[in-house]
């Protein structure tokens, strides 16, 4: 597989991966966690109960930020798709921290919905479903990998300038 190949799979395969941790962002907070904090109630009966209270659960705010992460993810992919001389390892940091960045951003789009849950059926604000769990994994994960791969990176690259004679 030459280079350029493998920048274009690497490529698709982040942005799928961003497109699916937005999709999972999205459904967490708009659907799995307020059904999971009101059993036996639908999204509609959810939504009377917190109006009723003067809470608003459902907000554009996790769309619009699953928007910003995907729109980030095709900035990548573009360029990495079309410049020649696109460095590989430039674009695989750039998805690993776009994922990294979620967990900020799921937090940030959380709190609103979960605080307006919380009021309205006297519960706590946090997850009821395991999607957002699932979320802090997965830019936990990116996190750690960004950071070890920078670090062996950075060693190997010292050890390279080393080794060659001055």
């Amino acid at each position: 597989m030459t280079p350029r190949s493998f920048r274009t799979l690497l490529a698709i395969l982040g942005t799928v991966a961003v497109t699916a941790y937005a999709a999972v962002f999205v459904l967490q907070i708009a659907v799995w966690n307020p059904l999971a904090a009101a059993p036996g109630l639908t999204l509609d009966e959810i939504r009377e109960a917190a109006a009723a209270r003067g809470e608003t659960v459902f907000t554009p705010v996790p769309w619009v930020f699953a928007a910003v992460g995907v729109g980030l993810a095709l900035f990548v992919l573009v360029p990495a798709l079309i410049v020649r001389q696109a460095w590989t390892r430039a674009v695989a940091a750039s998805y690993l921290a776009i994922i990294v960045g979620g967990a900020p951003a799921y937090f940030m789009a959380s709190f609103g919905p979960g605080m307006s849950l919380a009021d309205t059926f006297m519960i706590s604000g946090g997850d009821h479903a395991p999607g957002g769990t699932v979320l802090m994994a997965a830019s936990a994960v990116a996190a750690m990998a960004l950071v070890v791969w920078g670090v062996a990176h950075a060693t190997s690259a010292r050890a390279t300038a080393s080794a060659s004679p001055a």
